[in-house]
């Protein structure tokens, strides 16, 4: 880690750079994991974990202690363990070690690593780091980018990103492993006849850089799952609504819903007209 410690937290441009470099090596383990191959167990609710989410988590959460001690963070695997902090603050982090583990499994390279700071319920900084593809995606602070990152964990390209204007044959991306007939109905519903199905956060970065349009969710999902593609994509432009159009927050206990859990949403890029 090339940061000093511990990071002042009103500093967003050295959080995000802890952000990026913690989750390229906590990358690198889950592509060493993934190669060589993973033994899959089940939690109490019925997901899949494996070696590299417990491994990668455990060396997120260390780099987060050592820079950011005092920011709460929310992650996957602490919470299933019944593990979560006090985040009455407003400030925190979510980590998501591993998202699209099932993608993982199935031998898909679109599984991700996610991190993102939440302050007053917005995801403000964020990172989605696809370790398979060499590709890490950033937002905050000012900037959206995407980042290529070659064999040797370095990064060797950045560009800016941003969505792209509305066109009159929008494309829409649903999840591999999770879609549901509420997220088909709604794509029926807005009449959009292109559609993709990817997996993990990656779907909000695709948005985020103007590959495609619209990310509609009917199916559950956890706020670790959604915040730093959250952020991605609000830096780029875009924006993630709940089904009445209010902007989805985070540190959320909505009746009916586990702690965490999102409502359905919708992430678009078609907010910013351009051109």
């Amino acid at each position: 880690m090339t940061l000093g410690s511990p990071i002042q937290v009103h500093d967003k441009t050295d959080i995000l750079k802890l952000f990026e470099e913690s989750a390229i090596a906590a990358g690198r383990v889950i592509l060493d994991i993934y190669r060589a191959g993973a033994e899959v167990r089940l939690k109490s609710d019925k997901s899949p974990v494996t070696e590299a989410d417990e491994k990668a988590e455990r060396l997120i959460l260390d780099a987060l202690a050592r820079h950011l001690p005092d920011i709460p963070v929310v992650a996957e695997e602490e919470v299933a363990a019944g593990r979560i902090p006090d985040i009455s603050g407003g400030r925190f982090i979510l980590v998501d070690p591993l998202d699209g583990t099932r993608e993982f499994i199935g031998g898909h390279d679109d599984f991700t690593v996610n991190i993102a700071l939440i302050e007053a319920g917005k995801p403000i900084l964020g990172v989605v780091h696809a370790p398979a593809l060499g590709t890490l995606y950033l937002g905050g602070a000012g900037k959206a980018e995407k980042l290529a990152v070659d064999d040797t964990d370095r990064v060797t390209a950045r560009r800016q990103i941003a969505v792209r204007p509305r066109n009159a044959t929008p494309s829409a991306l649903v999840s591999r492993s999770h879609n549901c007939d509420a997220t088909d109905a709604y794509i029926k519903k807005a009449e959009i006849l292109e559609r993709k199905a990817v997996g993990s956060s990656l779907k909000f970065c695709l948005v985020a850089e103007g590959v495609a349009d619209i990310y509609p969710r009917f199916s559950p999902t956890m706020e670790w799952d959604t915040a730093a593609g959250d952020a991605v994509l609000r830096a780029a432009g875009g924006m993630v609504t709940t089904e009445d159009g209010a902007p989805l927050t985070y540190g959320k206990c909505i009746p009916g819903l586990r702690v965490f859990e999102n409502p359905a949403f919708v992430a678009t890029g078609r907010l910013r007209e351009r051109g």
